[in-house]
């Protein structure tokens, strides 16, 4: 299914199509679906510690349902591999961010 777009227009017309149907609550975790992780080997996504993110970040890249993956992982506080194109390690700076930016709005 993946890259059978004749330009990066029609894949982007395909990406909007698939982020507005994930705005309805009832199809959130439909999301993995169309995750490209799903169609590759598992295992690069839970490196051993301190070894490579570098392959499954490529993936991650040019996957359409990244943002909802990052987001699932933020909110169920995973804390192994690597989720939305972000490791461990990013995922957790991320939430401190937000939790500062929190912080300093309240």
């Amino acid at each position: 299914m993946w890259g059978l777009f004749e330009s990066s227009s029609d894949s982007q017309s395909v990406t909007k199509i698939i982020k507005t149907f994930f705005t309805k609550q009832e199809n959130a975790s439909q999301w993995r679906e169309y995750a490209l992780c799903s169609q590759t080997n598992p295992i690069a996504f839970f490196p051993d510690k301190g070894g490579s993110t570098r392959d499954a970040k490529s993936v991650c890249t040019s996957c359409v349902v990244r943002d909802e993956c990052l987001e699932y992982a933020l909110t169920n506080d995973i804390r192994y591999g690597i989720w939305g194109g972000k490791s461990e390690r990013e995922r957790r700076q991320l939430k401190k961010d937000n939790d500062l930016a929190i912080e300093l709005v309240s």
